[in-house]
C-alpha cells in the first residue's frame, strides 16, 4: 500500500483525543514537606495577628492568602482584613450619581456659561457681497471676464425659471376652473397667485387676524373639492395678503430635556435680542471694495517689464526682417535661427591650435610597430633597446631576470620589461600590443610591441594601425627564418602594407647563434627583399640591421664582436632616427580610434588611442560613433603630463565628461560634432586577394574594430597598375588580384571612404583595401 493510501485511511481523531484530555481529571496539587510546615507555620501566625476576628475567616482562605503572597504574613493579613473582615460598602456608581448628583447645577461653576440673556447673539444670514465675486470691481466699475461670464450663466438660469413659472402658472389656472355652481372671490383669482406661496421657502409670522404655517396643510386641504392649491387659497381669504410676507426670524427648535437639565426651563428666560454681526469683508465700504478692482502695483510692474521686452524683442528681430518678405517666410527664419551650439566648457580656452603648433618647436612625434614571427626576440630587442637608452634601469632588469629564474624563463627578464601581464609572462609569448616611450636628440618614440602569435592577429592590425613606419624582426637561427617566412613573417609584410606602412626596418636578430655569419646575413636580406618587393614595397624603403637583442649588438651601440666587423652600416637607433613619420592631417576633422576604456580618479571615463586626424583640446564637444554620444573634453594627457590640445599622430589619453560609459567602447570613433563620421552597413572596397576571394563570410578589421560581415556580390575585377575594369562580376577573385567587392556588416560600423580595412576568414588574411 502506498503511503498516499495510508494518510488517507489515518485516523485523526483517534490522535486528537489525546490531546483533549479524556481520561484525566483534575488533581489537587499537592504541597511538598517543606511547603506544608511553612503553611501551617503562616496560618498560626496569621490567626495570632488577626485576633478575634480569625473566627470570621476560614482556614483555607488563610491558606490561599499565604499561598498567593508567598507567606507573607503581613500582606496577607491585610488582604483577609479588607477581603473578609472589614470589606468596604460602597454603592454602585450609578445610585450615587442617581441619588446626589443634579445635571441641572453641574456647569453653574463654570464662567463661559454665565451669559446674560441680553447679550446671547443670533447669527442670521449675512447681506448679498456688494462686489459681487470676491476680490472683483464694485457694481459701479467695469466688470471683469469672470463677472461677466458669470452674469450671463445666471441670467440665462433666470430666464429659465421665469419660462417654466410662466408654465406651471399656465398649469394651475387651468386646474382652477371648476363646473361646481359655486364661485371663487375675486380677490383669490386675481390678487394671489398660486405659486406666491411657498412653504418651503418661506416662514410667515403668527399674529393676530393671521392663519398659522400649520392650518395651511391641516384637515382643509381635502375640503374644496380634493384639491389642495385651492384649499390654500380658499384659507388665504380671510386675512390681508401683507401678513403673508416672510420674516427674518430664525427658526427655533423646542429645548430638549438635557438642555433643560443643564440650563432649567425656558419659559422663565427673557426673549433675547437680536442682533445681526455681518462678516468684516461684508461691511467694507465701496472705495475700500473699489481698491481692489484695479491691479496690484506688482501686477502694474510685471506687466510693464514684459512689455519692455517684448519691444526689445521686436525691435531686434524687426532689423533681421527685410520689408518684402511675407508672414511665412518670416516663419522659415525663426525656426532656422532655433540653433543649439555645441558651446565649449567654461574651462576651455579656445586655442588656434595651428598656431601653437608652429610656436612650439619641441621634438617630432613617431611611432612604429615592432612585428614578426613567433619567438623572433621582439620583445627582448625592445627591451634591450629601452635599457640601453637609460628608461629602464638595471635594477629592474635584475629584479625581472630573478623572477623569471624562479619559473625557469631566466632568458625572458627583457622581454617582461613590455610584457607585463601575467599570462603573458607565464607563456612566454605577448598576447596584447604592449606601449612604451623613449626619446632621441630629435624624436619622440613611441613603441607598439605586437603579438607574432597567430591567434592574435586582430591585436596585431591594431598596433599597424596606429604605426608611422614598422621593425620587421627576423630569427637568423638555421631554421627559424625559414619557418618564419612562412609563417607570420610573411602574414605580418602583408598586413603591415595593407595598413598603409612603408618603411621598414628588418632586424636580423640572433645572428650571434651563426657566429655573425655574413653569408647568413647577406641570404636573409635578399629572401626578404624578394618577398616584400612582391607584397609593394619598394626597396628603398626597406634596410636591414644585424643584431643581437640579448646582448645588445648594433641596437643602440656598434657590436664590440670581432666576429661583426664586417658591417659598417648604422644601428637600429640610427635607422630610426632617419625614418621620417607619415604626413600629419591637421586640416582635416577630427578622428581618434579608441584604443583603450577604463576608469580613473579624474574621471568615470577615460579612453586613450592615437589622433589619426584633426586635433582637439580641453573643452571640445566630441561625438562618439557609432553611438552618437555627445561627450566633452574634461583634461588631455601626452606623456603622463598633462596638456591643453592635442594633433594628429599624437597618442593621447582623454578624460571625458557628460557621457555613460556603457557607450563607449574599444574600436569606436570620437569624432567632430560638426563632421561626424558616417556609420554603415553596406560599403564598398576595393582590396588585394591574399586567398581565393567569393561570397563568403569574412571578419572586418578597421583598428581595433572587429566586426562580422559578408561578401555579397564582387562587381570588377581591377588591374593594378591603371585601376581599369579587367572583368564584370566575376565568381571568383584569384590570389594577388586586386578586385571590388561589397561587404554587408551585421551591425552599422563607422566607416568612410579612404580608410584601410582588412578582411579574414578562418584565421587566415584573404584580402586588405581602402573603402571607396
Amino acid at each position: 500500500m502506498s503511503r498516499h493510501q495510508a494518510y488517507r485511511n489515518y485516523d485523526y481523531e483517534n490522535d486528537l483525543d489525546e490531546y483533549e484530555g479524556d481520561g484525566f481529571e483534575d488533581e489537587e496539587e499537592e504541597l511538598s514537606p517543606e511547603d506544608r510546615a511553612q503553611m501551617d507555620a503562616g496560618t498560626a501566625q496569621v490567626r495570632a495577628a488577626l485576633g478575634v476576628e480569625s473566627s470570621k475567616i476560614t482556614t483555607q482562605q488563610i491558606q490561599e492568602a499565604l499561598w498567593h503572597y508567598y507567606y507573607d504574613v503581613d500582606k496577607s493579613v491585610t488582604y483577609l482584613m479588607t477581603k473578609f473582615v472589614a470589606p468596604s460598602n460602597k454603592k454602585k456608581s450609578g445610585q450615587i450619581y442617581a441619588s446626589r448628583v443634579s445635571f441641572a447645577r453641574f456647569f453653574d461653576d463654570m464662567p463661559w456659561l454665565n451669559i446674560p440673556k441680553d447679550r446671547e447673539t443670533v447669527f442670521v444670514e449675512p447681506r448679498q457681497i456688494r462686489g459681487g465675486l470676491l476680490g472683483g470691481a464694485s457694481q459701479t466699475g467695469k466688470m471683469s471676464k469672470l463677472q461677466a461670464l458669470a452674469a450671463a450663466r445666471k441670467k440665462k438660469a433666470d430666464d429659465q425659471r421665469s419660462g417654466d413659472k410662466q408654465v406651471s402658472e399656465a398649469t394651475q389656472k387651468l386646474n382652477n376652473l371648476s363646473t361646481s355652481p359655486s364661485k371663487q372671490p375675486e380677490f383669490v383669482k386675481e390678487n394671489v397667485p398660486p405659486s406666491s406661496i411657498d412653504p418651503k421657502k418661506a416662514t410667515y409670522s403668527t399674529g393676530p387676524g393671521t392663519t398659522n404655517t400649520s392650518q395651511l396643510f391641516g384637515s382643509k386641504c381635502s375640503d374644496v373639492g380634493g384639491n389642495p392649491i385651492r384649499s390654500q387659497l380658499q384659507d388665504t381669504t380671510d386675512r390681508p395678503v401683507d401678513s403673508l410676507a416672510p420674516t427674518n426670524t430664525p427658526p427655533v427648535a423646542a429645548p430638549s430635556a438635557f438642555a433643560q437639565a443643564l440650563l432649567g426651563s425656558s419659559n422663565s428666560s427673557t426673549a433675547p435680542v437680536k442682533k445681526n454681526f455681518p462678516f468684516p469683508y461684508f461691511s467694507l465700504t465701496s472705495s475700500v471694495a473699489d481698491a481692489f478692482a484695479a491691479p496690484s502695483p506688482d501686477d502694474v510692474v510685471l506687466a510693464a517689464q514684459s512689455q519692455a521686452s517684448n519691444k526689445k524683442l521686436a525691435a531686434s528681430t524687426s532689423k533681421k526682417k527685410t520689408e518684402s518678405r511675407g508672414k511665412g517666410e518670416d516663419a522659415v527664419d525663426g525656426l532656422n535661427s532655433l540653433k543649439i551650439h555645441d558651446a565649449p566648457l567654461p574651462k576651455s580656452k579656445n586655442f588656434n591650435i595651428l598656431e601653437e603648433l608652429e610656436k612650439t618647436k619641441g621634438k617630432k612625434s613617431a611611432s612604429f610597430v615592432v612585428v614578426g614571427h613567433v619567438d623572433a626576440g621582439k620583445s627582448t630587442l625592445m627591451g634591450r633597446l629601452l635599457l640601453d637608452l637609460g628608461v629602464i634601469d638595471q635594477r629592474t632588469i635584475q629584479k625581472y631576470r630573478k623572477e623569471a629564474e624562479s619559473i625557469g624563463k631566466s632568458s625572458f627578464a627583457l622581454a617582461w620589461v613590455l610584457d607585463q601581464r601575467t599570462e603573458e609572462r607565464s607563456r612566454g609569448v605577448t598576447i596584447d600590443v604592449a606601449t612604451n616611450k623613449f626619446e632621441t636628440e630629435n624624436t619622440s618614440f613611441t613603441i607598439l610591441d605586437a603579438p607574432g602569435h597567430r591567434d592574435f592577429i586582430p591585436n596585431m592590425i591594431a598596433g599597424a594601425s596606429q604605426a608611422d613606419f614598422a621593425i620587421l624582426v627576423v630569427d637568423a637561427t638555421t631554421g627559424a627564418f625559414e619557418a618564419g617566412l612562412k609563417g607570420q613573417t610573411r602574414e605580418h609584410s602583408l598586413l603591415i602594407r595593407s595598413m598603409g606602412v612603408s618603411r621598414v626596418i628588418v632586424a636580423v636578430n640572433k645572428l650571434d647563434t651563426v657566429g655573425w655569419s655574413q653569408a647568413r646575413f647577406d641570404e636573409i636580406s635578399q629572401q626578404v627583399s624578394g618577398f616584400m618587393s612582391a607584397t609593394g614595397f619598394q626597396l628603398k624603403n626597406i634596410s636591414f640591421v644585424p643584431v643581437s637583442g640579448l646582448h645588445g649588438d648594433n641596437i643602440v651601440k656598434r657590436s664590440t664582436d670581432a666576429a661583426a666587423s664586417w658591417y659598417d652600416g648604422k644601428t637600429l637607433i640610427e635607422e630610426l632616427e632617419s625614418s621620417e613619420p607619415m604626413a600629419r592631417a591637421l586640416q582635416k576633422p577630427l578622428r581618434l580610434t579608441i584604443s583603450e576604456v577604463y576608469r580613473t580618479a579624474q574621471s568615470p571615463l577615460t579612453v586613450s588611442g592615437r589622433i589619426d586626424a584633426g586635433s582637439l583640446q580641453m573643452g571640445d564637444a566630441l561625438l562618439v560613433q557609432p553611438s552618437g554620444e555627445k561627450a566633452y573634453v574634461k583634461s588631455l594627457e601626452l606623456d603622463q603630463e598633462p596638456v591643453d590640445w592635442a594633433v594628429a599622430g599624437q597618442n593621447v589619453v582623454i578624460h571625458l565628461s557628460n557621457i555613460d560609459p556603457i557607450h563607449v567602447r574599444v574600436g569606436d570613433i570620437i569624432c567632430d560634432t560638426k563632421e561626424p563620421v558616417a556609420c554603415l552597413d553596406t560599403f564598398t572596397v576595393k582590396v588585394l586577394a591574399f586567398d581565393i576571394l567569393m561570397p563568403m563570410q569574412v571578419d572586418v578589421h578597421r583598428g581595433r574594430l572587429h566586426a562580422a560581415g559578408q561578401i555579397l556580390e564582387i562587381p570588377a575585377l581591377l588591374d593594378k597598375t591603371k585601376g581599369t575594369v579587367l572583368k564584370k562580376k566575376p565568381k571568383i577573385v584569384k590570389p594577388a588580384s586586386v578586385a571590388r567587392v561589397v561587404v554587408k556588416m551585421g551591425t552599422k560600423v563607422p566607416l568612410e571612404a579612404g580608410q584601410r580595412v582588412v578582411l579574414r576568414s578562418g584565421g587566415e588574411t584573404v584580402a586588405a583595401g581602402l573603402l571607396e
